[in-house]
């Protein structure tokens, strides 16, 4: 099975932007494959990485459950999920790329939840990482989506705020008997001067163990603003220099 690291965190707080810098130094420095997982209904994981989506499991519900006209005449719904999901899944050079999307109505995320699920069983034992960017909470891990989660990375911006909402996470991860080998606080955007005072106090007052304090940068929101794929910042960008610093100590204790 990979090895798998599951991104989490309130919206706003640059966690998808983490989460595709982590896929990219996997996929250039850790040895891939690696299976990116964008399990945000709101998807926008593959902007981050520059990668156009052909076709989303929310795309394909809504195709199955329109059924005459788009399932063929003789294939089970079944079978036309699984040819479909060969579409579904984006190849990139050391990643693959699986998006959830939403659908258009309002209907239960039950059956995309269901088809995300068999998917990742489907895939995940023949790639060595498997990277999925959450959606706001920790709904599909609370779900049981995911089969195991070896790292569990909670993002946050510099506030008391925001650490309170990843405080309550990690609280939620208890209460569902979720098992994780490491749980690790990522606070971003974080000004020159570091973190103050207060926002040191909220972090231990909820047990969070600080992984990465990754630095404000003009040139995120100058990339982001411009749609350019911010896996594209250049290698001494501070905020790409800071991941590779959080995944070579990761992987270094992985392997210790």
């Amino acid at each position: 099975m990979a090895y798998s690291i599951a991104v989490a965190g309130k919206g706003g707080t640059g966690k998808t932007t983490v989460c595709g810098l982590i896929i990219n130094y996997l996929a250039e420095y850790g040895g891939g494959p690696v299976l990116a997982v964008d399990a945000d209904a709101n998807s926008n994981l593959n902007e981050v990485l520059g990668v156009e989506v052909e076709t989303t499991l929310g795309e394909i519900r809504e195709e199955v459950a329109k059924g005459d006209g788009f399932v063929p005449t003789g294939m089970s719904k079944q079978d036309y999920t699984e040819y479909r999901f060969e579409d579904a899944l984006s190849e990139r050079d050391g990643y693959d790329l699986l998006v959830m999307g939403r659908t258009q109505g309002q209907g239960c995320y039950c059956f995309v939840n269901g088809l995300l699920q068999t998917q990742i069983a489907r895939y995940a034992g023949g790639y060595k990482y498997m990277v999925v960017d959450n959606e706001a909470g920790m709904e599909h891990i609370s779900r049981g989506i995911l089969p195991q989660v070896n790292v569990i990375l909670l993002v946050s911006d510099c506030s008391r705020r925001g650490i309170q909402a990843v405080g309550r996470i990690k609280e939620l991860i208890a209460d569902v008997g979720l098992k994780t080998d490491r749980i690790g606080l990522i606070v971003n955007m974080v000004p020159e001067d570091g973190l103050a005072d207060g926002i040191r106090e909220e972090i231990e007052k909820y047990g969070l163990e600080l992984f990465a304090a990754i630095p404000r940068d003009r040139a995120v929101y100058e990339y982001d603003s411009s749609g350019k794929a911010l896996v594209g910042l250049p290698e001494d960008n501070p905020v790409k220099q800071a991941v590779s610093r959080l995944m070579r100590k990761l992987e270094a204790e992985r392997t210790a």
